[in-house]
């Protein structure tokens, strides 16, 4: 995340800063994948999909026994990580895993819950006018980077997502830096 809040990408159109971020958590822009076999289309582009989660070989098989509320039992995303996640970076991989419940505390999210793992980041949106500004928080919800896409509104995930992205954070120590 250090390089990509130093080099401006955060400030560029948003599908190319969307695949830095993806880049800084280790995994690739598959968005032409199937759902379930890696495919990163969604990822940061709703307002669910916007915990970047890593995790260690034994937990990335892990599925979600009903623990994680709103999430489907099962949750089968092991396949997925393997072939969306960068090989250099070494074993385990990393996902875009559901926020939703991350409001909680402790938060009762997947990365928390289903994958026992803390938060590499997440993409928060700024509740501005035009929710067209995002922030990055770890895990204590301390800001990493900021960024605000040069294409404009038009061009990032539609207005109803990006407010719904804050409203599950709203109240949370992740929304503190929006």
């Amino acid at each position: 995340v250090k390089v990509i809040a130093a080099d401006g990408t955060l400030n560029g159109p948003w599908e190319d800063a969307r695949r830095r971020i993806l880049w800084a958590g280790g995994l690739r822009d598959l968005p032409d994948a199937v759902p379930g076999q890696g495919y990163t289309g969604h990822s940061f582009n709703d307002w669910n999909h916007v915990d970047l989660t890593t995790m260690n070989d034994e937990t990335s098989d892990n599925q979600n026994d009903g623990s994680v509320k709103g999430i489907a039992v099962g949750n089968r995303l092991g396949n997925g990580i393997r072939v969306a996640s960068l090989p250099e970076l070494g074993s385990g991989g990393s996902w875009s895993t559901c926020a939703m419940g991350c409001n909680q505390d402790p938060p009762n999210d997947v990365a928390h819950i289903q994958f026992r793992s803390r938060i590499a980041f997440k993409l928060v949106w700024v509740p501005n006018e035009q929710y067209d500004t995002f922030v990055l928080v770890d895990d204590d919800g301390k800001l990493l980077a900021k960024g605000k896409p040069s294409d404009g509104p038009k061009a990032l995930p539609h207005l109803r997502e990006r407010m719904m992205n804050y409203k599950i954070m709203e109240g949370s120590k992740y929304a503190t830096a929006a």
